[in-house]
């Protein structure tokens, strides 16, 4: 009998509509990979679902997760990206409602960023699940695995970090369970259990990030080297899972812990990852390029070794130094990921809060793309303070300053950050579905601010990112820079045209 099971769900074409079946990546579960290997080197017996990457229905899931008989059924909330792990909901708690009514008896957990946000309201809108984490879950899950009886309330009382719902229906949240300390990262939290997935080839990367590997996306593999991130950004949810305080108005702000493995143990994931053929890998860290003690020793490590990898990571404009760019691209680093958001200064000051550096963004555009390194615009529209005129603005730098990709997002008060408790004290519309956290499903909510109705935000966004990606200029810069295939392929994308409910009438 498998003690726990580990489920990442499948909600791919409500999230992503028709870009499901050809152009959103498929991403091995890295915090589900994570954590198995974490409980499995305490001990204890268990194994892996991956229901994305086999697109199982959600009976399909239902039926692959009974053949288990697990004593803890444990649904991995996470995403491609952080901030997704509220959209993700959809597919895990769809699932989860499916297998209670056919197991009623099985006992589901859920970890994940958009629990550890809300963990109370969560137990209370889910009666499918028996229990969240507030955090990580590395403890938490550690000590549930010790009950015996998990039907026993006194013994659930116990378990550090777990909200839980008793037998007379009330919600109960235990006091915070510690983080994995720096020092234990090794131990606790050694890497992903690579053998528990389904073979690497059957994962791919983004359209975008093959056409440096000749438009090849598979085989892919995603990996941490750090986890969390030292700012405080308003529109970021990351650190919401470094929370060690369960009260009331905390938010990523509040928790912005940053730790990193020790680069000669890392190395060993990527010595793994090239013995088994993987060139597209994306370092999944939210702010990679921080600390040079940290990626640059891993980048000499890997270029010791002479590997040939195609890597996506991201940085911020202000930690990206030109020093680090040759020893980037040397290992392999082909794209990095920039968080340009807007480039209005005053905007920027107050999105970045006490993290905001004066960085004069184009003379960095312009020394990465001498160093050959592919640079990913990421941009934000309906910031708090943001106008029709400033929207325009940061579509014209865009437009002005192209770059190899470009993603463009509205501004979305995903749970755990600070604009989303802003949200909530100003009054401010949010989401009534998990799918409406996404930035590509037809339910998407993106937040209103004082100057813009979310509808108008969102018409921008798409709008924007269609002028941008459909201009003769962006479309030649692909084909000169990488062959006909990537304009191919981003043409191809052009013609899914996603639907929104907000936008309808």
């Amino acid at each position: 009998m498998v003690e726990i099971l580990f489920v990442h769900p499948n909600a791919s074409e409500i999230i992503y509509q028709g870009l499901a079946s050809d152009h959103s990546a498929i991403e091995p579960p890295i915090w589900a990979a994570m954590l198995a290997n974490s409980v499995r080197i305490a001990g204890h017996e268990t194994s892996l679902i991956d229901a994305e990457v086999e697109r199982f229905s959600y009976q399909a899931a239902v039926d692959k997760i009974s053949e288990y008989d697990a004593k803890i059924v444990c649904f991995v909330v996470y995403g491609q990206q952080p901030s997704a792990s509220s959209q993700n909901m959809t597919g895990a708690c769809a699932t989860a409602e499916l297998l209670k009514k056919t197991s009623p008896k099985t006992f589901i957990l859920f970890v994940g960023g958009h629990v550890a946000a809300l963990p109370v309201e969560t137990i209370r809108n889910e009666p499918a699940i028996d229990a969240v984490c507030h955090n990580e879950g590395v403890y938490t899950i550690r000590a549930l695995l010790q009950v015996d009886d998990l039907s026993d309330e006194s013994r659930l009382r116990k378990v550090p970090g777990l909200c839980f719902r008793s037998e007379e229906g009330n919600i109960v949240k235990n006091p915070p369970s510690a983080l994995v300390k720096k020092s234990e990262l090794e131990h606790d939290l050694p890497g992903m259990a690579w053998d528990l997935l389904p073979e690497l080839s059957r994962y791919r990367t983004a359209g975008w990030h093959s056409w440096t590997n000749s438009s090849v996306k598979q085989p892919f593999a995603a990996i941490y080297t750090s986890l969390g991130c030292p700012y405080r950004c308003s529109f970021c949810m990351i650190n919401i899972i470094n929370r060690t305080d369960n009260s009331d108005g905390i938010s990523s702000a509040d928790s912005n812990i940053f730790r990193s493995w020790n680069p000669n143990f890392i190395i060993r994931q990527f010595d793994y990852l090239a013995e088994h053929g993987v060139k597209n890998i994306k370092i999944a860290d939210e702010l990679f390029v921080l600390n040079p003690n940290h990626f640059v020793r891993l980048c000499d490590l890997i270029i010791e070794r002479g590997y040939d990898f195609n890597i996506w990571a991201y940085s911020r404009i202000d930690t990206c130094k030109p020093e680090y760019l040759e020893t980037l691209r040397k290992a392999g680093v082909r794209w990095l990921g920039l968080g340009i958001e807007n480039p209005n200064t005053i905007l920027r000051r107050e999105i970045h809060k006490d993290g905001y550096q004066e960085i004069r963004i184009v003379d960095l555009i312009n020394e990465m793309k001498a160093q050959d390194i592919c640079i990913g615009g990421n941009y934000i529209f309906g910031l708090p303070n943001d106008t029709q005129e400033s929207m325009q603005e940061t579509l014209d730098f865009a437009l002005e300053n192209i770059t190899d990709m470009s993603n463009m997002y509205c501004a979305m008060a995903y749970p755990g950050s600070p604009l989303h408790l802003q949200a909530k004290r100003d009054g401010i519309a949010l989401p009534t579905s998990y799918a409406g956290y996404s930035q590509h499903a037809y339910e998407t909510l993106n937040m209103a601010n004082k100057n813009l109705s979310a509808a108008e935000i969102l018409e921008f966004r798409d709008y924007a990112w269609t002028l941008y990606h459909s201009n003769p200029s962006y479309l030649q810069l692909l084909e000169n820079k990488f062959g006909p295939g990537a304009r191919e392929n981003m043409e191809n994308t052009l013609k899914t045209k996603l639907k929104r409910k907000l936008l309808e009438g």
